[in-house]
């Protein structure tokens, strides 16, 4: 039986047999990654597309990524395999994130779209206004969407209440989305007021070969708790910070290892030195991701103190290093590991305590697994190339879905988003729309320069360590330009 086919006016029908495009394994895409949060900044965000595209790379696709300028990063700048990123010259206006007008970015990234003959737009995190905006350019160009929530919000505070707003707006005509746990999948659903059939859930993952165990690294006769997280709010560290006196009290064998930097690591220092603990707990300020598995394999348990989660990948790193994993029931939380491998507990001070003290007693009695059938355990759960696979189908699905026309989506913002909301963003998709016309008629299209494939299936580029041939690219070949890059954190910077 053929499927169905969305309509321009939001309505499906049945699509014929002649309709319907089947999607052959091996059709390869041209895929830009668009988001505020990317290498050298540090995060799960940055962490999911740089794992993910490598994977995708060797899957045969094209994968191109945009992000804003980070300091003298600007420019077009090359990762291992030949993933290209683009550092477009935007303005960062709080925490990363660029200010948003809906115009000021559509030169840029149309320039970037053309130059790579994209297909499929990408977009990552609903804290991106960059994000936000590459979708809304996406689609008056015609190209198919994809976004993925790397996040949970609320619905009840004025900052909740207009991030949903625009998640609204920018996801009502987008092909599909992603999120990364079914929590976040419910959520995204609720605060953009979505189908629920274009919404998959496709969870993060972990590289096994960079997290592996090491118990001859972890202290001898002494017990360590170790917690990797950015240091605010969110995260729980007012949480940290009662729970550190009381077990260092009760427990003198037992450290603390903490690995982040941010707003509230004033309220660990300040309980370190109220309780004199500057030996039992060690703040090592902020930390690259070639350095999260040294830190890991020091400590017996992972701590996770957050009060808000989609996911949290740094509890599967820390149980992939082979640590035994205490965190919070949040969020999406529950659904990463088996319960074998974690004790969850609430988010208050009693509870924490309670549950590190019942994990401490386990390493006591040595009634907990080895670090080695922790890890086995875990790289079987979570792969990178299984999430690239997943991934790949969502793309083969969005390339068959039809891309609402003006009319469509002027119908579809005013019909999603509410009479004032939607007629406003509606005007804005008309201007957008007219200088996109503007854009194609000072600059068309066809005089545009088509970059060269640096992946995918006609890539002239080998692998970083090698040499492309001269006579292939045309171009004068830089090699410390590309063979330095061999992780996102070692770019040089000429």
């Amino acid at each position: 039986m053929a499927p169905w086919r969305r309509k321009a006016d939001g309505t499906g029908e049945r699509a014929s047999e002649a309709d319907t495009i089947v999607p052959t394994p091996t059709q390869k895409h041209s895929i830009c990654m668009v988001s505020d949060f990317f290498y050298p900044n540090m995060g799960g965000v940055e962490s999911h597309i740089y794992q993910l595209s490598q994977c995708l790379m060797e899957k045969g696709h094209k994968v191109v990524i945009a992000t804003h300028a980070y300091g003298r990063r600007k420019g077009v700048r090359y990762l291992t395999g030949g993933l290209k990123v683009y550092y477009l010259p935007l303005q960062v206006m709080y925490n990363q994130s660029t200010a948003t007008s809906c115009f000021h970015s559509l030169p840029l990234l149309r320039c970037v779209f053309v130059r790579e003959a994209v297909t499929v737009v990408h977009a990552h995190s609903s804290f991106s206004a960059m994000a936000h905006d590459a979708l809304f350019h996406a689609k008056t160009m015609g190209l198919n969407t994809v976004f993925t929530d790397h996040s949970l919000f609320g619905f009840a505070d004025m900052s909740s209440v207009l991030t949903n707003k625009l998640l609204t707006v920018s996801l009502c005509d987008t092909t599909h989305i992603v999120c990364v746990s079914y929590t976040s999948k419910e959520n995204t659903v609720l605060r953009a007021a979505l189908d629920p059939r274009i919404v998959s859930v496709i969870p993060n993952a972990v590289d096994p070969t960079d997290f592996t165990p090491d118990p001859a690294r972890a202290p001898r006769g002494r017990i360590t708790v170790v917690v990797i997280s950015r240091l605010v709010y969110r995260k729980g560290i007012d949480l940290l910070g009662g729970i550190i006196p009381e077990l260092c009290l009760r427990h003198p064998d037992l450290d603390f290892l903490i690995g982040g930097e941010g707003p509230k690591r004033i309220v660990l220092e300040e309980v370190r030195e109220k309780y004199q603990l500057h030996d039992r707990v060690r703040l090592l300020g902020a930390l690259e991701h070639r350095e999260v598995r040294d830190v890991l394999v020091q400590g017996h348990i992972f701590l996770n103190t957050s009060l808000t989660e989609a996911f949290c990948m740094a509890i599967v790193e820390g149980a992939s290093c082979g640590l035994q994993v205490v965190s919070t029931r949040v969020g999406g939380i529950p659904e990463v590991l088996p319960d074998d491998l974690i004790l969850l507990c609430d988010p208050t001070v009693r509870s924490l305590s309670d549950g590190l003290e019942a994990v401490i007693g386990r390493l006591r009695r040595g009634a907990v697994a080895s670090p080695a059938a922790v890890h086995a355990r875990v790289r079987s759960l979570y792969t990178w190339r299984d999430v690239a696979e997943r991934t790949e189908k969502v793309y083969d699905r969005v390339c068959v879905e039809e891309v609402l026309p003006l009319a469509g989506r002027l119908l579809r913002l005013r019909d999603h988003c509410g009479g004032v909301a939607g007629s406003i963003f509606a005007f804005v998709a008309v201007l957008n729309f007219l200088f996109l016309l503007l854009l194609r008629w000072l600059v068309p299209d066809q005089g545009m320069d088509r970059a060269l494939d640096a992946s995918g299936p006609q890539a002239l580029w080998g692998p970083p360590q090698r040499d492309p041939p001269a006579e292939e690219t045309g171009q004068m070949f830089n090699p410390y330009r590309l063979a330095r890059c061999l992780t996102p954190t070692d770019w040089p910077d000429v």
